[in-house]
């Protein structure tokens, strides 16, 4: 028993076992093969390494975004000449009719309609036909919109935008204000897509130009407009080479849209309070303008041994379809398959390894017996021949 153990433990650890391989020597199975292999160390180089960057990995960035409007407007309204600067044109939003009736019955005391402009007192008003509600007097009236836009010049007013990203699978920190921007180039530079990439001060007029989207149908209906900054990044260069690109998409605001019919643009109201003899007004404004989202899409690549070993196991691993290919051309649709079906696998039955294992014991046994027997005869002979010598030399 311990002989076994020792014996399989020997052989373990000792011996190399490798499948047997048949050499085919046939055109058009060789020239299959290598097109398959062909095509998947393009797959491999091209598509793996190259194209996907099978060999680096990813990381997506924490982002931070500031901006600053800068411009001064002017309009006059009946005679009132006003000046706007930012503090007056630029607000977040703040996103709210009449209820017909006949008598008190249809006005609910205490109710709201969705559209109304406040609650309802339950008393029917019967020289205009209207519920009388609890609301800043007088109600609102937006069914005349100034044509053409009060703030046209706002086509030439300034965006800035300051963005800082993160990718902390890579420890790395940038800034839009890159090397190349300081306090001179940003006093003077205005961003174009040609001349001045990296420039992160926009106009108006060029922003809603690149989006696709006309500004004065904008400042007529108001819409919103996409800035979206794209830091892709391949940190396997210098990170001074890791840049952010500006793009610019219309989301909606353009009346030729087949689903802008429902709605149009983009409103919203804000009130100015103030106190007139000690009565608290307000004045209500109705804003029609151009909102700007901004998306930072962020993508960092970095060399790593980790997914290029793997992604060479699996193009290792593809290569093995050729084999399988090949295999099923051989063995299944050319003439020839049995024979080849012969020569690749080796059949075997039981009562036939017994046989061959009795005969090879038995030959075995008589090769034994013959050899001691040859052993025996050159011992004799041996032996008559130095008992002869030893005569001669008396």
């Amino acid at each position: 028993m311990k002989n076994q153990i020792t014996s399989a433990l020997s052989d373990f650890f000792f011996e190399y076992e490798t499948p047997r391989q048949v050499l085919v020597r046939n055109r058009r199975v060789g020239v299959v093969c290598r097109l398959i292999q062909l095509g998947v160390l393009v797959y491999i180089i091209g598509w793996v390494f190259i194209y996907e960057k099978g060999y680096q990995s990813t990381d997506t960035a924490v982002s931070s975004v500031f901006t600053k409007m800068k411009g001064v407007g002017y309009t006059n309204v009946s005679g009132r000449e006003t000046v706007w600067d930012v503090a007056d044109y630029v607000f977040p939003s703040q996103l709210e009719g009449k209820h017909n009736c006949t008598s008190d019955a249809d006005c609910v005391g205490g109710s709201y309609k969705r559209t109304g402009h406040g609650q309802m007192t339950g008393v029917c008003v019967n020289t205009t036909k209207t519920c009388e509600v609890l609301a800043w007097c007088p109600v609102e009236d937006d069914h005349t919109v100034p044509s053409p836009p009060l703030l046209m010049s706002a086509e030439n007013y300034t965006l800035f935008i300051k963005n800082s990203i993160t990718f902390p699978l890579f420890y790395v920190t940038r800034s839009n204000l890159v090397e190349e921007i300081n306090k001179d180039y940003l006093s003077k530079c205005l961003y174009h897509p040609e001349d001045a990439p990296l420039c992160p001060i926009f106009k108006l007029g060029d922003i809603v130009k690149l989006s696709g989207f006309s500004f004065e149908n904008l400042a007529q209906e108001g819409g919103a407009i996409g800035i979206v900054i794209d830091w892709t990044c391949n940190l396997d260069f210098h990170v001074k080479h890791c840049k952010p690109e500006y793009n610019f998409h219309g989301l909606y605001g353009n009346p030729t849209d087949v689903d802008a019919s429902a709605s149009i643009g983009y409103n919203f109201r804000y009130a100015k309070h103030y106190m007139e003899d000690k009565v608290p007004k307000r004045t209500l404004l109705k804003v029609f303008g151009i909102r700007f989202d901004i998306i930072v899409k962020s993508l960092a690549r970095k060399f790593d041994i980790i997914p290029t070993l793997t992604a060479i196991g699996s193009g290792v691993g593809i290569f093995g379809v050729a084999t399988v290919v090949c295999d099923l051309v051989l063995l299944y649709l050319l003439p020839k398959r049995e024979f080849y079906k012969n020569m690749k696998f080796k059949y075997t039955d039981t009562h036939t390894q017994q046989d061959s294992e009795s005969y090879d014991l038995d030959s075995n046994a008589h090769y034994t017996l013959e050899a001691n027997s040859r052993q025996a005869q050159d011992k004799s002979n041996d032996t008559d021949a130095e008992a002869g010598s030893t005569e001669a030399e008396k």
